[in-house]
């Protein structure tokens, strides 16, 4: 069977790291290499790990042969890293060369800490290497915006990964200027960028018909962040370029998986991880083309193994092959949190992914924040949604009434408000962007309790 776009570059990849070059890998000898290595990895938790060795004392001769063996092993939370980060350790500190900090976005809990030797740093730059193969050849230029100022940030691990396939990576971190940045770009004839998605968006918007952005650049890769479809067709068609998703987290060792010139869908680094995908309520697997929570095992991390570690994402496995023609797995594109959306008077649930798909959409738009509140006037019968949009200077009147028009055709709000259980205020706008933050952040707001919640993608 021939194929119109090429297999992903991570197969061979994969396929190296797993055996000896040959035949072409199949999909029973990657589920048999994962298999090993999960064992390997349990083996390894449960003899060095404090948590593991307490949580889990009662696994210890748990034997791993097929993937069913798993769904009886517990789940790792993230609030048992937050509890006790250094009880994840298999190594002494010593062999420890990056330690990560992560707040938890729209809770007061204590941070995590990730932790990583050089080894674990390896295979990220490896998987760079092999993976951005899909969008640039040697001698091109790609600007990451992303965090890159410390020793093994995410910024650096992706520029030394392009240094090895001949290809030149200039970090410049997250977009603080669009002015500088679109000046960079142009100075460098960067064919490809590497950045968080709102401030792509930031810059595709703001410089549309600048000379700077649109004449080389032939993909832009976004990253850090839940990616709505319209957001990357609003920057496809502002630069005329191809936009790919990579999802990734931290917990993974930063990078996870890429779309392919298919782009439907991450391949992933599978001789690194081993996903499933679960029944968020029941923790039980979903079939194949149903969302779920997406859960890894880690399989060749060294100074901090993490085993069935529920990530709180919401995506699925495609059961239909992908056109470029790889065994690997296909994870659909994630569709946000598994948790987060705000309960309507009517039992309904609001999520922010279906107000950043109307709304991003919106030409112009830059970013938003949304709120729900009581209404007083009504004895609290009824729900208030206040959006205020961050605009380009020129498109603050349209934008407003678009936006209204996108919001209003939610279905849930629809029926919330044909119950009677919601209001939409008049929207606000603001084209007056506060820094890198608010070119980041979109967030939304529960103001109907005197326990605040706030949800931030």
């Amino acid at each position: 069977m021939t194929h119109s776009i090429p297999i992903s570059p991570i197969e061979s990849w994969v396929h190296k790291k797993i055996s000896a070059p040959g035949a072409r890998l199949t999909r029973e000898a990657l589920t048999r290499y994962q298999m090993a290595r999960v064992q390997e990895t349990l083996d390894h938790a449960l003899e060095r790990s404090p948590f593991y060795k307490k949580a889990w004392r009662t696994f210890t001769g748990k034997k791993i042969k097929a993937p069913s063996d798993l769904h009886d092993l517990p789940f790792t939370k993230p609030e048992d890293i937050q509890n006790a980060p250094l009880g994840f350790l298999t190594v002494s500190q010593d062999e420890i060369a990056r330690v990560v900090t992560l707040n938890t976005s729209g809770t007061t809990a204590a941070p995590k800490r990730i932790f990583f030797t050089e080894e674990d740093l390896e295979l990220t730059v490896d998987y760079f290497a092999h993976a951005m193969a899909d969008f640039v050849s040697a001698g091109e230029t790609v600007t990451i915006f992303m965090p890159g100022d410390k020793p093994h940030s995410i910024g650096q691990l992706i520029r030394d990964g392009l240094n090895r396939i001949g290809v030149e990576g200039i970090v410049a971190g997250p977009v603080s200027d669009p002015h500088k940045a679109c000046r960079l770009i142009a100075n460098t004839g960067a064919t490809c960028l590497i950045g968080i998605p709102t401030q792509m968006l930031h810059l595709a918007r703001t410089h549309r018909k600048s000379a700077a952005p649109g004449q080389n650049i032939r993909s832009v890769i976004l990253s850090a962040d839940y990616v709505p479809r319209s957001m990357a067709q609003a920057i496809e068609s502002a630069w005329g370029c191809r936009v790919f998703d990579h999802y990734g987290m931290t917990e993974m060792g930063y990078a996870g998986g890429v779309a392919c010139c298919g782009e439907c869908g991450y391949h992933f680094r599978e001789a690194d991880l081993y996903l499933e995908i679960i029944d968020p309520a029941s923790g039980r697997p979903v079939n194949d083309g149903e969302p779920g929570e997406v859960v890894f095992t880690t399989l060749t991390r060294k100074g901090m193994p993490l085993i069935r570690y529920r990530t709180g994402d919401k995506a699925g496995f495609s059961p239909h092959p992908c056109p470029c023609g790889t065994v690997l797995r296909r994870l659909d594109p994630v569709l946000g949190r598994t948790t987060g959306g705000m309960s309507l008077k009517n039992g309904s649930v609001l999520t922010l992914p279906e107000l950043d798909e109307a709304l991003f959409s919106v030409p112009g738009l830059l970013n938003f924040t949304a709120e729900l509140s009581g209404d007083s006037e009504n004895k609290g019968e009824t729900d208030i949604l206040r959006i205020s949009l961050l605009t380009v200077p020129t498109a603050t009147a349209t934008a407003r009434h678009t936006a209204r028009q996108q919001v209003a055709h939610i279905d849930t709000i629809i029926r919330a408000m044909d119950d009677g259980a919601l209001s939409l205020a008049e929207l606000s706008t603001d084209c007056r962007p506060r820094g890198t933050t608010g070119m980041v952040k979109r967030t939304f707001t529960d103001n109907r309790s005197p326990r605040q919640q706030i949800w931030k993608r």
